[in-house]
Formats: C-alpha cells, sequence, structure tokens
C-alpha cells in the first residue's frame, strides 16, 4: 500500500507526515511541565535526563515509517521510565486519570503501525505489545488504582489500533475501487479498438475481393487486346480504354482500402470525416430502427417546439437513445412511449420513455438501464449530460410494472418556433403491422 495521505487535496507523503507528528507531539511534550498548574502534581523537575527522555519519548516518530517496531519500542520504554522516575503525571492515580501528550505520542505510533504495516506487525502489537504496555501502567501506577491505569492504557493503545485497521481497509476498499474502473476502462478502450479493428478488417476484406477481381479483369482484357490488335484495331482500342477505367477504378478502391487502414491518429485529426452530430429531428428515424427490432414503440410530441443548442440536441437524442437501447436489451418485445412535451412557463422540455415491464408483462419491473454498447452511456451518462444542461433525470420502476425514464431539460432562451421540425404534432405513431 502506498504510504501517503492527503491534506487540502494534495497527497503528502510518510515521511513529511512522521517528521511533522514528530515535532508537534516533542513540543507538546516538552511543554507539558509548564501547563501543569503548581501543586498538582508531586513532580521532579525538568532536567537533562527528562529532556533525554522527553525527546526519545516523542522524536522516533519521525522515523516511525522505516522501523515502526523499534520507534514503537524506543517511545514506550521511555515514556515508562519518565513515569517511574515521576518525570510525567501517572495515567491513573490519587488525583484522577491523566493522558499526557506522552501518552497520545505512544497511541499515534500504534495507529501509524495498525494503518500502514503488515498484517503479522499489526497482530503482535495487539497481541503482545499492546498486553505488554497495559501491563506496566498497572504496575508504575500506585497501589489501588492499577485496575484503572490497566483499562485506560488498553482501551486507549487497542483504540488507536483500531482506527488504524479501520483506515487500513479504507485504504484498501479506495484502491481496489480505482484498480477496478481502471481495469474496467481499459477493457472498455480495448473492446473498442478490437470492434474498430475487426470492422476494419470485415470492410478490407471486401475490399481486396474488388482490387482482386478489376486486377484480374484488367489482366483478361488486355491479353484480348492483344490478340485482336492485328484484326481490330477499333475494338482493341475500346479494351484498352477499358483496361484503363478499370485501372483507375482499382486505384480508387485502393485509395479507400488505405483509407480504412489509416491510424486512430489519423482520424482524429481529420474534422471533416466525423459524422454530424443527431438531433431531435432524426428521433423519428431512430424510433423507426428500434421498431424493426421488434420493441412496440409509440412516439408523441406535445406543445409548442423551440429552437435548442446542439448540446440540448445532442443530450435529448441520446437521452431516447440510451432508454430504449436498454428497454430492448433488458425488457424485451415489449410496448415503450417516447414523449417529447414542451411547456412555455418555465420553459422546460420533458422527455419521458416508459416501457411495461419485460415481454409486457404487467408487475414485472425492467432492469434499470446500464452501461449500453450503443453510445457508451448508461444511466450514469444519463444523468451527466441532463446535469450537463441545467436539468435532472429521475428513473426507477413504474407502480404497474415496468420502468421510465424521464428527463427535464432547461431550455434556453428563445424567440420563436424552431425550424427543426415544424409544427408540433400529436397522437400515437401506429405499430407496425406484425
Amino acid at each position: 500500500m502506498k504510504e501517503s495521505g492527503s491534506f487540502a487535496g494534495r497527497q503528502v507523503s510518510a515521511a513529511v507526515t512522521d517528521v511533522t507528528l514528530a515535532v508537534l507531539a516533542a513540543a507538546a511534550c516538552l511543554a507539558l511541565p509548564e501547563a501543569i498548574p503548581p501543586g498538582a502534581h508531586p513532580l521532579r523537575p525538568p532536567d537533562h535526563w527528562w529532556l533525554a527522555l522527553t525527546l526519545l519519548s516523542s522524536l522516533p516518530l519521525a522515523v516511525h515509517r522505516k522501523v515502526p517496531l523499534a520507534s514503537l519500542l524506543v517511545m514506550a520504554l521511555a515514556s515508562g521510565t519518565l513515569q517511574h522516575l515521576s518525570y510525567i503525571p501517572q495515567l491513573a492515580g490519587p488525583d484522577g486519570t491523566s493522558i499526557g501528550p506522552t501518552y497520545l505520542a505512544m497511541a499515534t505510533a500504534v495507529f501509524l503501525t495498525a494503518a500502514r504495516r503488515a498484517p503479522w506487525v499489526t497482530t503482535f502489537v495487539a497481541a503482545v505489545f499492546i498486553p505488554l504496555s497495559a501491563l506496566t501502567e498497572a504496575f508504575l501506577a500506585p497501589a489501588g488504582h492499577r485496575l484503572a491505569a490497566l483499562l485506560t492504557d488498553a482501551v486507549l493503545l487497542l483504540a488507536a489500533w483500531a482506527l488504524g485497521r479501520l483506515s487500513r481497509a479504507r485504504a484498501a476498499v479506495r484502491d481496489g475501487a480505482v484498480q477496478r474502473a481502471a481495469a474496467l476502462e481499459r477493457e472498455q478502450a480495448a473492446n473498442a479498438r478490437a470492434a474498430v479493428m475487426r470492422e476494419r478488417a470485415r470492410i478490407a476484406r471486401e475490399l481486396h475481393d474488388i482490387v482482386a477481381h478489376n486486377v484480374s479483369l484488367m489482366i483478361v482484357q488486355t491479353i484480348a487486346a492483344d490478340r485482336i490488335q492485328d484484326r481490330s484495331p477499333d475494338k482493341a482500342h475500346e479494351l484498352h480504354a477499358a483496361v484503363e477505367q478499370t485501372g483507375r477504378d482499382t486505384v480508387a478502391e485502393l485509395r479507400g482500402l488505405l483509407d480504412v487502414l489509416r491510424t486512430d491518429e489519423a482520424a482524429e485529426t481529420t474534422p471533416s470525416k466525423e459524422p454530424p452530430q443527431p438531433t431531435v429531428d432524426a428521433l423519428p428515424s431512430l424510433v423507426e430502427a428500434v421498431r424493426a427490432t421488434g420493441l412496440d414503440v409509440d412516439h408523441e410530441v406535445s406543445g409548442r417546439p423551440v429552437a435548442l443548442s446542439a448540446g440540448h440536441h445532442l443530450t435529448v437524442y441520446r437521452v431516447v437513445q440510451e432508454a430504449l437501447t436498454n428497454t430492448v436489451k433488458h425488457a424485451g418485445a415489449t410496448r415503450t412511449r417516447v414523449r417529447l412535451m414542451w411547456d412555455e412557463e418555465p420553459d422546460r422540455l420533458h422527455v419521458r420513455i416508459c416501457d411495461d415491464g419485460p415481454g409486457g408483462a404487467g408487475g414485472a419491473p425492467s432492469v434499470p438501464p446500464v452501461a449500453g454498447d450503443g453510445s457508451g452511456h448508461g444511466l450514469l451518462g444519463m444523468r451527466e449530460r441532463i446535469a450537463a444542461t441545467g436539468g435532472t433525470l429521475h428513473t426507477g420502476p413504474r407502480p404497474g410494472g415496468g420502468y421510465c425514464v424521464h428527463a427535464v431539460l432547461k431550455l434556453p432562451a428563445h424567440d420563436g418556433i424552431a425550424n427543426h421540425g415544424g409544427t408540433a404534432h400529436h397522437g400515437n405513431h401506429q405499430r407496425p403491422a406484425g
């Protein structure tokens, strides 16, 4: 696992984290004598031994990432010595419980060990180190307070250990999700490339057959022209002209073959070869194409159409396309209604696609849309497209069975009726016969 964290949205290395924690812990431990009220605890005054032990109880945090167990043991020994020599208050005593910065520094080391290290290391900390530390605190505590010291130290360190394991588990889940998403993205890209290559190979085979036929025809025409050159010059001239024309056609076919086999980069840098983006006007053709798959589709437009931007046109088309695609995939031969409703006050366009469920069986809800093969956008793609226009998307099962996709688009400012289909038409299209 990568030993790094985040702060203010930026990655922070483990070295910076450990050094920062060590400096903060050392500063808190050195300031402890000044923070204790006079007469509250009968402690020894600070001296050079106090300074050395205080630094040993906090600064090992700076190298925790390299030697976690060693730094943890050094901090525990220094902390126990400070308490035994009465440089710091007892964890539990006549004056109550006192969890100072020295104990918090050791709990921080336990947390980091549990969050970073392998299972056997964390198991050793939980099964050996924490019980020994708690027993040591109970031994150093005054009579009558040993049980309280043992429980306080055990609860403090076990809580730190549990938080560390939880942090590691959450990081593992997050890293796994990121890896799965990256793998899925790579798989989708590979599938897309494979589909493109299969289509190119199919077209190339067809063009290869055409070119091979033309070349064979040129050979036959040339042989025939040579044989009748002396007897019928005019006929030979016609054959030569036919050979020339066949050669020109073959060159054109070869250019088409090379164009099909061009690289992806060449295709991306040729804007003129990109197909035009579909608009609302293309919805009837889309509905007819879907009907050909056996889906019974009713298409209705109501209200007063207004001019739409290219982005709104594409959003409406893709939402209807994805909804119908998922209906075909998951509901099968069922009845589906596609409605476009233009509102005047406020300016809204409602796009509603509802089906009756698998096979048209009432009461059997359809499967919600997922990422489809068509344009590569499922429910998430719909939601992102609608959100980009400032609209909303609602999806879910119908009470009587089936599934509905209801998109509400906020329309741009307009001055008149759009010219993308004339006046609005009402009513359902008739189902195809049979």
